[in-house]
């Protein structure tokens, strides 16, 4: 039976009224202050911007019908598409640990503390909201003979709160919650983790709001880790109070200690990596809404040490958002461009570089990116695994389809939506397909 499982974006919307609407004239004082455009990027690539408010912002909600028996997305040619994990609940972030065990968050919107009278209040039908609790587990997968199908499956770790980064550093397992990170004592091969964890990090948490996820990476030399933390609103239209220590990379060092901002004004930094060969972290990021249909393009970006990427007051480049109008012009001047857009509304989080040889020479030190689809765009965006290539650590192309199909045709249904990616040690991908309740992999074809 099929539901409308994005409900519940819309609700937390609605939850959390957005900014006021503008008025007929101060949308056209807007786009007079910022006229259609386009912005080259350092990688080269023209970006057209509108003008904001070029086209009305509306509310479009995918309705999610699960996969037909048989059915896999779509692959370029030479490529195969098999299901890895089925019967998962929201499998929403995936982790390979360094002997090659397949670790997924199962984890979701709606916390399991959402209070019913909440759910009364918001008007939400009590028997689809129960039905996307977050789970809040972390379930293993084991290969052990590398066909490509898991033989070994356990829950690996539960009890958690909204969980979706994970790392393995030194003899620790890292698990970031939306309300803070937690360390675990960790042996290679265990299938389990009983302990209870130590909690190194408070952050902001999540909420009922925007932005619950945060993600974990480390250094290349292990020596810190990065700890991505979305805003808590569109455009902080809560207050800045709201905002403090969000829409910002952290760096900590692995006990915790010495936290500094690495670099802020990122809306929704989710997937974090590294380019393969250099010591450049890259992130997607989520972009704001009600701007209309092409603004703001989520894109990829470098992140440079204390650089400011314009949330809220500026959107790719110094680019004045017309709702922050005035209140920081320094730090419009100083936002960065990104170097790669990603569409507008597209929901880009996922994030993996390709550091295996198993696919075409094209994909070697590329990015893949999950998009987990829009919602505050009159035609679907998104929805979909794109691929990004590049040459010597930068960008060399733009983005391209790589896996496709979550879509059901031209109407208003989706059978998943990807969000995580991961590259396997055999040099195939993952895809976790968060409303479908499975894990892909993609190989290529021998």
């Amino acid at each position: 039976m099929s539901f409308r499982l994005s409900l519940f974006p819309a609700f937390l919307l609605a939850a959390v009224a957005a900014c006021s609407q503008p008025s007929k004239r101060e949308k056209q004082e807007a786009a007079a202050d910022n006229p259609s455009q386009t912005v080259t990027t350092p990688a080269g690539q023209a970006v057209p911007l509108p003008a904001p408010y070029t086209s009305k912002s509306v509310r479009n909600f995918v309705k999610v019908t699960g996969w037909p028996a048989g059915k896999t997305p779509t692959a370029p040619a030479g490529f195969t598409v098999t299901e890895y994990a089925a019967s998962l609940e929201h499998p929403r972030w995936v982790y390979v640990a360094p002997n090659g065990d397949v670790l997924v968050a199962e984890s979701a919107t709606v916390p399991k503390s959402l209070p019913m009278k909440a759910v009364a209040k918001l008007g939400l039908d009590k028997s689809k909201t129960l039905r996307s609790e977050s789970p809040n587990r972390i379930t293993l997968f084991r290969d052990g003979d590398g066909d490509g199908r898991p033989e070994r499956r356990e829950v690996f770790l539960s009890g958690l709160n909204q969980p979706l980064g994970m790392l393995v550093l030194g003899s620790y397992f890292y698990v970031a919650n939306t309300d803070g990170v937690l360390r675990f004592p960790y042996q290679a091969g265990a299938t389990k983790i009983s302990g209870e964890g130590q909690k190194i990090l408070e952050l902001p948490a999540g909420g009922y709001n925007n932005h619950w996820t945060r993600n974990l990476l480390a250094a290349p030399d292990g020596q810190k880790i990065y700890v991505s933390v979305g805003s808590a609103s569109n455009v902080m239209e809560h207050g800045a109070k709201e905002e403090i220590r969000r829409a910002n990379i952290l760096q900590i060092n692995p006990d915790g200690t010495g936290e500094k901002i690495f670099a802020s004004g990122l809306r929704n930094p989710v997937g974090m990596d590294w380019a393969p060969g250099t010591t450049t972290l890259w992130t997607a990021v989520n972009e704001r809404d009600e701007l209309g249909d092409e603004l703001v393009p989520d894109y990829l970006t470098s992140v440079r040490e204390g650089g400011f990427y314009g949330w809220p007051y500026a959107y790719f480049g110094p680019n004045e958002d017309p709702r922050r109008k005035g209140e920081k012009p320094e730090l419009v001047q100083k936002t960065l461009v990104p170097e790669v857009p990603l569409g507008a509304h597209t929901a880009s989080l996922g994030l993996a570089f390709y550091n295996q040889k198993a696919f075409p020479a094209k994909y070697h030190g590329g990015a893949f990116i999950g998009q987990h689809g829009s919602w505050n765009r009159a035609a679907f965006s998104g929805y979909k695994v794109v691929f990004v290539p590049f040459k010597n650590g930068q960008p060399s192309g733009p983005p391209e389809d790589f896996l496709t199909g979550f879509l059901v045709g031209n109407g208003d249904d989706a059978y998943g939506r990807p969000v995580g990616v991961a590259t396997l040690p055999d040099g195939s991908l993952l895809v976790a397909d968060d409303a479908g309740n499975k894990v892909w992999r993609v190989s290529a074809a021998k």
